[in-house]
């Protein structure tokens, strides 16, 4: 049987050939868009990320009109609500970031000082931060101070008679940030003596909710119960860019993959088709040499198993290939995180030589069935 199907893909090798090319473009483009994908959720993830904290959590009793006038609450609370708030696992807050902002008179000018504290996850995970991490004695100062005084990375400036050594010259921002000093969180809670206090803690939302659902009120909900008295603003234009941006892949994946495989399923198809019909008069022959209907059947199930076997082995190479030539160079961020998969070889392994036999099966059936008089005697 073996030798039969061997020589069934020698006599109609261009059949054979382009069958195969149809199941290696679907194995190889399934396996390089199913490995690539972490990278890219990856760097969605890493470059949405990068848009900025999308929640703010302020003390309940902030007056709101204020709030806005100067970018940030006048009352405080205390340090701790942020550890109440980390006790709370399935809270749907990701990196946590206590502040303290404080607008004071800097060398005759009004500029905004703001201590930070590292970022915190609920969930226990290690994620790279989303703010720039402050040594002590040192500070980050905004875009338009660096310009307005002249001061580069290594110069020292005086704060409240203390001197600071600056870390950092932020690039512009276009925002209140341009006229901003960054310091450690405990080292200006010193300096204004609010050893303790807070008057923000900055989040991002990390709610996985379907397309158009709105997830502040579950947010709101969990605050509630956790910090009783707080309040959460949302971004909703950062929050709303996220969340689109992530759907946007998740349908991307899913129109794509299904249209290859499926394309390519009945390509497969129209290939055995094609095979059987222009050969009804050879099978006639064979059936009227007595060959069964079982193994004129299997000469070209057969083909198709063989066929599917070879494009699963050589496709995933091929897909895996593609994969790290091309991954690195759209991936500049997250080309780290691409690795073979060789889960993917097995289920190949299975999935398509199984799906060579089933685009295969009608028309073997067909060639079972043909009454071998009638065909010879049409030709």
């Amino acid at each position: 049987m073996f030798s039969l199907i061997l020589k069934e893909i020698r006599f109609r090798p261009l059949n054979a050939l382009f069958s195969l090319l149809a199941m290696l473009l679907a194995v190889s483009l399934f396996v390089a868009f199913f490995t690539m994908s972490k990278a890219l959720r990856t760097e969605t993830i890493r470059l949405t990320r990068d848009m900025g904290f999308n929640l703010r959590i302020i003390p309940g009793n902030t007056n709101m009109n204020d709030f806005w006038v100067t970018g940030y609450s006048d009352t405080v609370m205390s340090e701790n609500n942020l550890q109440q708030l980390m006790k709370f696992k399935d809270i749907s807050y990701a990196h946590l970031t206590a502040t303290l902002h404080h607008k004071t008179q800097w060398r005759g000018r009004e500029v905004i000082l703001t201590g930070i504290a590292p970022e915190y996850e609920p969930s226990g995970k290690k994620k790279a931060p989303m703010l720039f991490q402050v040594r002590p004695g040192t500070v980050f100062i905004g875009y338009q101070l660096g310009l307005e005084f002249d001061l580069h990375e290594g110069d020292t400036i005086r704060l409240y008679n203390r001197k600071f050594r600056i870390q950092r010259v932020l690039a512009e921002t276009g925002s209140v940030d341009d006229i901003r000093i960054y310091l450690q969180l405990e080292e200006l809670q010193k300096l204004l003596d609010m050893e303790g206090k807070i008057n923000e803690i900055r989040a991002i939302n990390c709610l996985c909710l379907s397309e158009g659902q709105d997830p502040l009120n579950e947010l709101r909900q969990q605050l509630e119960e956790t910090l009783p008295g707080s309040k959460v603003i949302m971004n909703r234009t950062i929050a709303n860019a996220r969340q689109e941006q992530r759907h946007t892949i998740d349908k991307y994946f899913g129109v794509i993959l299904p249209f290859v495989l499926i394309t390519s399923f009945l390509w497969v198809a129209a290939m055995a088709y094609v095979n059987v019909n222009d050969r009804k008069t050879e099978i006639g022959i064979y059936r009227a040499l007595g060959f069964t209907s079982g193994k004129i059947a299997w000469i070209f199930i057969g083909k198709a198993l063989m066929l599917g076997l070879v494009a699963a082995v050589v496709g995933f190479s091929l897909g895996t290939w593609l994969t790290f030539s091309l991954g690195p160079q759209i991936f500049k961020v997250t080309a780290h995180v691409i690795t073979t998969d060789y889960r993917l070889l097995k289920w190949a392994l299975i999935l398509t030589p199984a799906g060579a036999l089933l685009a295969s099966m009608v028309p073997a059936l067909l060639a079972v069935f043909q009454d071998p008089a009638e065909t010879l005697r049409h030709a």
